[in-house]
């Protein structure tokens, strides 16, 4: 159980200081900003919507703002709804929340996103995990608006 705890750390470190998908999106279909008040936490995610298609999703945090947590949530959310379906995403997301919230649950097909079930353990850092997700939940809603969405 350590080696697997070990492996869910340093996937975490590696998205955490690495990120994936960062940096704005000039020709977004949408994007949306979410702030954690708790901690100061603060994202932005861009979508560039193909149809139905999420064909391209960045995100952004203000330099020094976002705890690792935070960060790499963001980037494995990326690289996880990249080229899937907007209904595809929707339920992902769904899952990831059960995932970081403890609700019983299938977590097969969640790939490295499992890394951050533990969050479960420490309610305080769900809205650390869960705040890029919410946001491209807003971004998926206002794909069709022509304001920015901001979520608290």
């Amino acid at each position: 159980m350590a080696d697997l705890r070990e492996l869910y750390q340093s996937v975490i470190l590696d998205h955490s200081r690495s990120p994936r998908h960062f940096g704005p999106l000039a020709d977004a279909s949408a994007e949306a900003s979410g702030h954690n008040p708790v901690c100061g936490d603060a994202v932005t995610v861009w979508v560039r919507l193909e149809g139905d298609r999420i064909a391209d999703v960045r995100f952004a945090t203000p330099p020094g703002v976002g705890c690792a947590i935070s960060r790499a949530s963001a980037s494995l959310m990326a690289v996880a709804v990249h080229g899937t379906t907007r209904g595809d995403a929707l339920a992902l997301i769904d899952r990831f929340h059960g995932l970081v919230t403890g609700a019983p649950g299938d977590t097969a097909g969640l790939g490295s996103l499992v890394a951050l079930g533990g969050v479960a353990r420490f309610p305080v850092r769900v809205k650390c995990a869960t705040l890029a997700w919410h946001a491209l939940r807003s971004a998926l809603a206002a794909a069709d608006a022509a304001t920015p969405v901001v979520v608290a």
